[in-house]
């Protein structure tokens, strides 16, 4: 198939082009209205059929004779585990936890918060709450009780599904004292909290909204999966937002069921019955799209691995789990990749393992930077796709569709739109710029299915974020820039929010608690360059007069801050003391310029700083403390 004509029928005429995908897919009943707009004047798909996500995934192809077909794999290095699921399985375990949850006072319309490790029952949960229409919001089991908190008080959920613990190298992360902690500090209290007990010998603390998980599913009944409008909620999902308080992206239903069934074949060059592995977490959107949804409507099996690239118990561990598993397709984020390297540089680990069955390794979650792409093109000898999407978009943007017609790799580049995505790089006025130029990366409206349908209760914030800085166009946030050929080059965000090994996290939320520090006067906390994680975030802290000048302290104090609030996840291990801050005569503070000095790139001094001479003093901090040095 020819990938420019494929992609021009998606631009030229996309309702036809949509219509002709949605058909792939086993409705409960066919949509007329293909594009419409809904009552926010926002674009919608398909708004007058009905399908359900769980019934698609599951009992489609058991109806289809496949239910003896594994559905997962859990991997689990961390607890010494494997386990093959089949469709059939799948259909007991989610058809009666989604009986329990009914039995709850659960149904369509109401909001579900699940909190869970890597394990089987976090996908079930997830298809579960599908499977009777009830809108679920995983939040990743990295996040701290107080992030946790945000989202319940957002969402109001009726319900929590969480876990006693989770498994880490050498740590046990307490999940359910985690969600009691949180439920604490809501205004929206659930009614219900349903805890799965992994029995490891961890303790946990008993509250009256407890559920035992294991006691629900015995005596519950299996229901069957009912329809749904393809504009209903499937889940919320929580990205980072620029004021701090975390945005809640909603993903329909049709469009989403469309889209990724779309992708699994013609970007990621899967057909029905192969093993693919995205090796990321449910708690974001490449695990919602990528180990959940994507693959089991596409009838893949799909891996779901517990466990690190490496330590668990080595750096050989994704090539041990592509061997033994037969995986055609893998996807995970260049910061795995990076870390493998590290620990095993000539690659010497992958000769011990059978890697014939790999067609494909995808690459996305941050920017691949070339050295990361070349090493692994030339240890695993296939094509290393490096893609670029977001958890607004919920499925790829920009992609080498290999489903469609390979095309060549060019290192840096994120490779071509995606069917759907008409993407224009603009200037501040909202005009294209000329190949080579950088500017902001933007998509033509319509987008196509799969995308946000909106924020949850929050459309002005939706509107204002994404719709309005260039009427017609969705602002993605990144900067970028198109080649001669079309090639697109993602540079990175133009906010605050920074990729931490494929995270995004907001600066300002983590300046907010850095500042709340008695000894602190001012701050600023910004992404600096990382050789592992892509992105690391910094902290410069002016004290108070007469406050304590034990830095270590202080800087111990302002950590430990960070990771009680936001969590581990945050990577934040670095605060520096200094006594100025460069700003503007206006007083703004110049943080792209103390980005661009810890980075070591070439940098402008703005004709609007206050005092020239700060710049040496900063520099001087950063070699002290061996900021910049890669």
């Amino acid at each position: 198939m020819d990938y420019q004509k494929f992609y021009n029928s998606s631009i030229d005429n996309p309702e036809e082009f949509w219509k002709t995908q949605s058909q792939n897919l086993d409705w409960f009943k066919q949509p007329n209205t293909i594009l419409s707009k809904d009552k926010h004047d926002y674009y919608q798909w398909f708004a007058d059929g009905q399908l359900n996500l769980s019934y698609l995934c599951i009992d489609k192809h058991i109806n289809d004779g496949f239910g003896d077909q594994n559905a997962i794999i859990y991997d689990s290095p961390v607890t010494n585990t494997k386990k093959h699921i089949t469709f059939n399985q799948l259909h007991k375990e989610v058809s009666k936890l989604a009986g329990g949850l009914q039995a709850l006072g659960l149904s369509k319309g109401d909001t579900c918060i699940i909190y869970m490790p890597m394990i089987p029952q976090a996908i079930y949960a997830m298809l579960a709450c599908a499977r009777i229409g009830v809108t679920h919001s995983v939040v990743f089991g990295g996040f701290a009780p107080h992030e946790l908190a945000i989202r319940i008080d957002d969402c109001k959920p009726k319900a929590v599904i969480t876990a006693s613990h989770g498994i880490e190298i050498n740590r046990i992360i307490p999940y359910k004292p985690f969600v009691d902690e949180a439920i604490k500090q809501t205004n929206s209290k659930p009614e219900k909290v349903i805890v799965f007990d992994r029995e490891q010998d961890v303790e946990i603390p008993k509250k009256p909204y407890d559920v035992d998980y294991k006691t629900l599913l015995e005596n519950s009944d299996s229901i069957d999966a009912i329809p749904l409008e393809a504009t209903h909620p499937s889940y919320i999902l929580y990205t980072s937002g620029t004021t701090g308080k975390p945005k809640g992206i909603i993903r329909d239903t049709g469009g989403y069921a469309t889209a990724l069934k779309f992708s699994m074949k013609h970007v990621y060059g899967v057909e029905e019955g192969d093993v693919y592995w995205a090796a990321s977490d449910v708690g974001w959107v490449v695990g919602h799209s990528y180990i959940v949804y994507g693959p089991l409507l596409n009838r893949n099996t799909t891996i779901l691995f517990e466990g690190k690239p490496i330590k668990t118990p080595d750096a050989s561990t994704f090539w041990r789990v592509i061997s033994e598993h037969n995986v055609k397709v893998m996807f995970t984020a260049p910061t795995a990749i990076r870390a493998i390297k590290k620990e095993d540089p000539e690659g010497d680990l992958i000769k011990n393992h059978d890697l014939s069955c790999l067609k494909y390794q995808f690459l996305a979650g941050e920017r691949c930077d070339v050295a990361t792409l070349h090493w692994t093109e030339q240890k695993l000898k296939v094509p290393v796709i490096d893609h670029w999407w977001q958890t607004e978009s919920g499925w790829p943007m920009l992609a080498n569709m290999v489903g469609v017609q390979l095309q060549d790799v060019k290192p840096g580049s994120a490779s071509l739109p995606v069917c759907g995505y008409d993407i224009q790089i603009l200037n501040e006025e909202g005009q294209e710029v000329e190949a080579g130029v950088e500017g902001l990366v933007t998509a033509k409206l319509p987008l196509p299915p799969g995308t946000l349908l909106n924020l949850w209760e929050n459309p002005q914030r939706f509107k204002s974020g994404y719709l309005e800085r260039f009427p017609g166009y969705y602002f993605s946030g990144d900067g970028g820039y198109k080649d001669e050929d079309g090639y697109v080059f993602i540079t990175g965000r133009v906010d605050d929010i920074i990729n931490v090994a494929g995270h995004r996290l907001s600066t300002a939320e983590m300046e907010e608690i850095v500042a709340s520090n008695t000894s602190v006067a001012e701050c600023a906390v910004f992404g600096v360059h990382c050789e592992i994680k892509g992105q690391k975030p910094l902290g410069l802290v002016v004290l108070k007069s007469g406050a304590t000048t034990d830095y270590e302290a202080i800087q111990t104090e302002i950590i430990k801050d960070v990771r009680k609030e936001i969590g581990a996840v945050a990577s934040f291990k670095d605060v520096l003391v200094v006594n100025r801050l460069p700003k503007t005569r206006s007083g703004k503070i110049l943080r792209k310029l103390l980005r661009n000095i810890a980075d070591e790139q070439q940098f402008n001094i703005p004709s609007t700083i206050d005092d020239i001479a700060i710049i040496d003093e900063i520099k001087s901090v950063y070699q002290t403390h061996h900021i910049g040095i890669h």
